[in-house]
């Protein structure tokens, strides 16, 4: 991302810091590689970058776990009011792990719950975890006995960059590199495709600005729920229609040689 090389460093210190300040409105963006140096050349070059020990971007790694008959997926798939998703976080280059547990209950209102997890046992649920998760679904009343079925379903991998705009213009976050992998090692990539997501107050940000200038809208996208539908044609895939056409569709996509899903 030559874009980046003329602007300064941000610490993860002061990024949290600036994060916490924000209530968060979101959008997410599906953008071709090629478009992705024009936009970062146009940002306000006090914008800076994330930096640790002099790396710009970091390798990611979530493992989704979900029942045999994809409850999880479904619920994101109709969209219901109630839903939920979990899934290990792991960052490669450091080699820590977290367990993140999301629900949306009847009132639509969103908890997010995230604790440090063993590495070496993120592509599995331990007793400990079930417990916590079990408890998380009863919130969302889902019957807790439903926790014995969740296994890992789906690997997402990407290398991230974070942005964070001057003047309280929000954050950003930029994923290349975008890999999904099923148990089985099978998968696919996409090379020449970008997610960026914004983060910011009920504001747009900059950001926004420059991507709506080149055309490029917010799209209804999720990593594992997109991933999965692009995976088997017979899963609803309503939702995701329009990405699973362009971007996700069968001739952009790289096959992956089998792998470990949790290498």
């Amino acid at each position: 991302m030559n874009g980046l090389d003329r602007l300064g460093a941000v610490a993860l210190d002061e990024l949290v810091a600036e994060a916490s300040l924000l209530a968060r409105v979101d959008r997410k963006y599906v953008v071709p590689r090629e478009d992705l140096d024009p936009v970062l050349a146009a940002l306000d070059p006090h914008t800076r970058v994330l930096e640790i020990d002099g790396a710009r971007d970091f390798a990611y790694e979530s493992v989704y776990f979900d029942t045999p008959d994809l409850l999880s997926f479904r619920m994101a798939a109709q969209p219901r009011r109630r839903r939920f998703k979990l899934r290990t976080r792991s960052y490669l280059d450091t080699g820590s792990s977290f367990l993140e547990i999301k629900t949306r209950g009847a009132r639509g209102t969103t908890v997010k719950e995230r604790d440090a997890y063993e590495a070496s046992r993120r592509a599995e649920l331990t007793a400990e975890a079930r417990e916590d998760v079990a408890a998380a679904l009863e919130g969302i009343g889902v019957a807790p006995d439903r926790v014995v079925e969740l296994a890992p379903t789906l690997t997402t991998r990407y290398r991230r960059t974070t942005l964070l705009a001057p003047d309280g213009g929000g954050r950003a976050t930029i994923d290349t590199g975008l890999e999904w992998i099923q148990p089985d090692g099978s998968g696919f990539a996409l090379p020449e495709v970008v997610i960026i997501e914004t983060k910011s107050a009920s504001s747009v940000t900059p950001l926004d600005h420059l991507l709506w200038r080149r055309g490029r809208r917010p799209a209804v996208v999720s990593k594992y729920a997109t991933g999965l539908a692009a995976l088997d044609h017979n899963l609803p895939r309503n939702r995701w229609a329009r990405l699973l056409r362009g971007p996700f569709a069968p001739e952009r996509r790289a096959r992956l040689q089998r792998r470990d899903p949790a290498r």
